[in-house]
């Protein structure tokens, strides 16, 4: 007989299932977390579960569980979501509201510039703007879209199309984003969408449009920088 865990309802001890194209060890976008969380409680008051016995069937620590739902967590790990999502007989896609048969979708966390100077995602806060359906091949919970606002990017980009970007986390810039075309923020607190090249010293990075009416900005710091995944023209994209 198995032990008593203490709990109304059983957990399930099964296969994980992890989210699409996630990682190991990568973490939810402040919005998918939040969602989770949410979900969570939800779940844990409809069945009188406890924080324990919970933790304990998903394999992870107990404080893991806690604090994620006093809001203490400021990152969640998609495989510690997807053991708590597997202890609980669901699916990620479940926790974070993705039924079978529905089109996940992805909230535009604001704008960025390309050559507007754009406070980053200052425009919704929390996954509180407009949704926009997910593009085939992405994965819903590791992805944030953002509004592109200016011309610096023309031809390539155009103000009001939407950009992909998956950042893993809240602080750094990865040696491989050098070259590439990105999301970034400045030191500043400015959201710019630019190619980032290495800056002539240690810790700075020079950002170059893709024409030559914007010139190059020289000898930034920049507190985070994430390649662009996806780019959808503002015609294309499925706001919901």
């Amino acid at each position: 007989m198995a032990p008593d865990d203490g709990v109304n309802t059983p957990f399930r001890q099964g296969d994980i299932t992890p989210a699409r194209d996630a990682p190991e060890h990568g973490y939810f976008p402040p919005m998918d977390r939040d969602r989770f969380k949410s979900r969570l409680s939800q779940i844990i008051e409809e069945r009188g579960l406890e924080v324990a016995p919970l933790a304990r069937a998903a394999g992870v620590k107990r404080d893991v569980v806690r604090d994620l739902l006093r809001g203490k967590k400021e990152s969640l790990v998609v495989e510690n979501a997807a053991m708590i999502a597997s202890a609980l007989g669901m699916s990620l896609d479940e926790m974070l509201g993705s039924a079978p048969g529905t089109p996940s979708t992805i909230a535009i966390a604001g704008k960025v510039g390309a050559g507007a100077r754009v406070p980053v995602f200052d425009a919704y806060e929390k996954g509180d703007g407009p949704q926009v359906e997910c593009p085939p091949g992405l994965s819903p919970h590791n992805i944030v879209a953002v509004e592109i606002e200016g011309d610096s990017m023309e031809p390539v980009y155009s103000a009001g199309d939407l950009l992909f970007y998956t950042r893993w986390s809240a602080e750094g810039v990865p040696s491989d984003v050098v070259g590439k075309r990105c999301v970034c923020e400045c030191e500043e607190g400015l959201g710019w969408v630019k190619v980032i090249h290495q800056g002539r010293e240690p810790g700075l990075f020079d950002l170059h449009s893709f024409n030559d009416q914007t010139p190059p900005m020289y000898g930034l710091r920049l507190k985070w920088a994430a390649p662009i995944k996806l780019h959808w023209p503002a015609e294309l994209a499925k706001k919901i």
